[in-house]
């Protein structure tokens, strides 16, 4: 008969197995927005699933509010959008959560004019398009703000991306705040750099794309949240050694000119790994609210709220359960 020390070892043995099998998702499913973006680097080349010894399945979404709606009905586990939309998911209490930082906007998002508008303030008596719920709308907005423009004379149409190419193709626009590869668009049929949401910094703006994952997700698989963030840190170190080709592998998988990729990975700031772990951005566990990202929540939100998108009530006192820095930490740790 097994004796009870025995039966112990081998039930223990057996729930090592499961939870190690338990450890690793049958499949990850990463949302990504059509633009270039150094992940997808990972997807040409498939990083990702060897980091994550399983099968990666890309979900493509037009804006950040796709993506929300993804969130919602369980049908992506990691996403990089913007910091606008990823608040307003936060706020309304989408079961997810900030694990890091793709990239700080600088020039990726612009403003584009007709050949009239000179400068920010030209746009005054213009109609302006915007995607909606995106960093860009928090962009054009914030310029508005800081350069005291009277938002009354700026006819301020919402408009999907490629809903404002088509419109301006059609004369029904004057200008347009987006990103690429529809930044290039509007450029190539007359258009002008008028803005870049760079020039939003030294007012106090960060804005920025997030990876945000399901929460769920993240604490069965942490060990897979961690790895992914090396794979993201792997590729940005790779675009630094190289950025030309980085921008032709980008532009194959993207399906765009390779001076578009170049203009869109050069038109992000990548802080490290190392760099998030700090209260400069994500925090280190201990001060989430007041850290870099968790400031710009709170003023990401309060605008969000001024314009009606969300609820004042509604924003949280704090935002120690919207950020979670651990992961970061560890994949500073872990970096190969």
């Amino acid at each position: 008969m097994m004796n009870r020390i025995t039966a112990t070892l081998m039930i223990s043995a057996s729930l090592w197995a499961i939870a190690s099998q338990a450890a690793v998702p049958p499949e990850v499913r990463i949302a990504y927005s059509g633009g270039s973006q150094v992940i997808m680097l990972a997807k040409a080349d498939g990083t990702l699933e060897k980091a994550l010894h399983t099968n990666v399945k890309w979900v493509q979404f037009a804006s950040g509010a796709d993506a929300l709606n993804y969130f919602a009905s369980n049908s992506i586990d990691i996403a990089n959008f913007g910091s606008s939309p990823a608040t307003a998911g936060l706020v309304r209490k989408l079961p997810v959560e900030i694990i890091g930082i793709s990239g700080v906007i600088a020039t990726y998002e612009r403003l584009i004019g007709r050949s009239d508008i000179k400068n920010i303030h030209d746009i005054e008596g213009k109609r302006v398009a915007y995607p909606p719920n995106s960093t860009a709308q928090y962009a054009l907005e914030a310029a508005i703000s800081v350069n005291h423009l009277d938002r009354s004379k700026i006819t301020l149409l919402p408009l999907r991306p490629a809903e404002m190419v088509a419109a301006w193709q059609r004369g029904d626009i004057d200008a347009g705040y987006v990103w690429a590869p529809f930044a290039q668009q509007l450029e190539a049929d007359g258009g002008h750099q008028v803005f870049t949401t760079r020039e939003l910094q030294k007012s106090g703006y960060l804005i920025y794309n997030n990876y945000v994952v399901r929460k769920a997700f993240a604490e069965q698989y942490p060990e897979a949240v961690t790895a992914f963030l090396n794979v993201h840190q792997q590729k940005v170190d790779a675009f630094r050694q190289d950025p030309q080709k980085a921008a032709e592998i980008v532009a194959r998988e993207v399906g765009a000119p390779v001076t578009t990729a170049t203009n869109t990975l050069a038109g992000l700031e990548y802080p490290s790994l190392s760099e998030q772990g700090t209260a400069a951005w994500l925090g280190n566990g201990s001060q989430t609210t007041q850290s870099g990202i968790g400031q710009a929540l709170t003023k990401t939100a309060g605008f969000l709220a001024s314009i009606g998108e969300l609820r004042q009530r509604d924003i949280p006192a704090n935002w120690d359960s919207a950020i979670n820095s651990q992961f970061v930490r560890r994949a500073a740790q872990s970096k190969p």
